[in-house]
């Protein structure tokens, strides 16, 4: 499986790119709003959020498979700049508050640093530490079944995006302080000079620019060590790759799975991860049931097992390449069975103890089927399809097995019960936001 843990170009040109793109709105939001006069910063700034806006819904319409969450977060960013910006302007024309007037758009000199640096250090910060249950990413997730389905690249993506908006955030915090100390201790209320002017809108594009410069010196070096190293793969190579379809079988009998312990992860020669033996690949879009079962007779050198569809995915980079997999579920005892390959019977118990406690010692496929087999079965056992638990004890958590799976009639293609998982009665707020979302997303 070494073509899926390669990272495509194109898809990192386009994670830099996105990057770009967003940092040049923020430099043109300061550029405009110093430019035009005082008065059209609110209508700058939702010209901003509505370009940012259609990248994103671009994305979306087109399967993009490009991290977006910069994007996202930057335009909450000028949202939460907008909207801070046009309340304290009504509340200063009812009276309410008492603001300078380089806080009022209304007035002349109006500068925006002074609102925008502040609200997008903190917003930055907010979805920084939130970063790991963004109702945003989780989308993603289900779309292309986890960073763990995308092996190196969603490693890399996911990494930078999280060092991305801590980049941000610190830049926008450390702007703040600047603003703020000038416009505290050195910045005369009389009129607005050319430095003044160099501090509040000229220091953020120019801060700004150099970051872009750094962006694009450190990714350009992530590309050459990737190339380095073979691990990138070119438009040209992805244009002459024929289509494969990978599969993988878990070989399950009793409530005992049949692991290798000594797979060695691509690249990492010295590193040894359990998964399963039973891997191959065929040079077609495809594979017709007979012959799927076929293939795991021969592998397993039993004819009387159970074969049983788990689940599928189209590689997000590789669009031609895809990832079967499959249960195959044995009768009798584990002893019964001498398999022709190297590996062992893992008590399903024992596996759930390791991945519980080091799940970096299962390979990342093996991790991503563990963790979907966990999600949709355990869900399934505590809530109902409308997302409410079906036991009033709150304490109660279920455990599963092999046997458990075996006997169960669930469609585990189906990303239903994933989406449950994610948004229940165990959500806060749940009955809210349930009304104003209408039903739970369970498709």
């Amino acid at each position: 499986m070494k073509d899926l843990s390669r990272v495509s170009s194109i898809q990192l040109y386009s994670f830099w790119k996105n990057l770009s793109i967003g940092l040049l709105v923020i430099i043109a939001l300061m550029a405009f709003s110093h430019v035009l006069p005082f008065y059209a910063s609110p209508i700058v700034a939702f010209m901003a959020a509505g370009f940012l806006y259609t990248m994103l819904y671009n994305n979306r319409m087109h399967s993009g498979t490009s991290c977006m969450v910069v994007i996202y977060a930057l335009l909450y960013c000028i949202i939460n700049y907008t909207v801070v910006t046009i309340i304290l302007n009504i509340l200063t024309m009812w009276n309410i508050v008492y603001l300078p007037k380089e806080f009022v758009y209304l007035n002349d000199p109006y500068i925006p640093s002074l609102l925008l640096d502040p609200v997008c250090c903190v917003t930055m910060a907010f979805f920084y530490m939130r970063r790991h249950s963004l109702s945003f990413c989780q989308d993603c997730r289900l779309k292309i079944n986890g960073f763990y389905e995308r092996s190196r690249s969603g490693a890399i993506f996911q990494y930078e995006s999280f060092f991305q908006l801590k980049n941000l955030a610190m830049i926008f915090g450390a702007l703040s302080v600047a603003v703020w100390l000038y416009y505290k201790y050195v910045y005369i209320s009389l009129s607005a000079s050319s430095r003044d002017w160099y501090v509040f809108t000229w220091l953020t594009i120019i801060v700004f620019i150099l970051n872009e410069v750094y962006f694009i010196f450190r990714y350009y070096n992530l590309y050459l060590d990737l190339k380095e190293n073979d691990e990138i793969i070119s438009q040209e190579e992805l244009s002459d790759m024929t289509s494969k379809t990978y599969l993988r079988f878990y070989v399950i009998c009793g409530n005992k799975i049949f692991f290798d312990p000594h797979t060695i992860v691509p690249r990492e020669e010295h590193k040894e991860v359990l998964d399963t033996p039973f891997i191959t690949k065929r040079s077609v879009n495809g594979i017709p049931l007979p012959e799927v079962r076929n293939i795991i007779k021969r592998m397993t050198g039993v004819n009387e097992g159970e074969l049983r569809f788990y689940f599928g995915r189209k590689a997000p980079d590789l669009k031609n390449h895809s990832v079967l997999r499959y249960f195959y579920f044995l009768p009798g005892k584990p002893e019964d069975y001498d398999m022709p390959v190297d590996g062992e019977w893992m008590d399903f118990d024992e596996v759930k103890w390791i991945y519980s406690r080091t799940p970096g010692r299962f390979s990342t496929m093996a991790v991503t089927d563990l963790s979907r087999l966990a999600t949709i079965v355990l869900t399934e056992k505590i809530f109902d399809e409308e997302g409410n638990r079906k036991s009033r004890i709150k304490s109660y958590n279920p455990s599963f097995n092999l046997i458990d799976v075996y006997e169960s009639d669930l469609d585990f293609q189906d990303d239903k019960w994933i989406r449950i998982s994610l948004f229940n009665s165990d959500t806060r707020f749940f009955r809210i936001k349930k009304f104003f979302r209408g039903k739970p997303r369970v498709r």
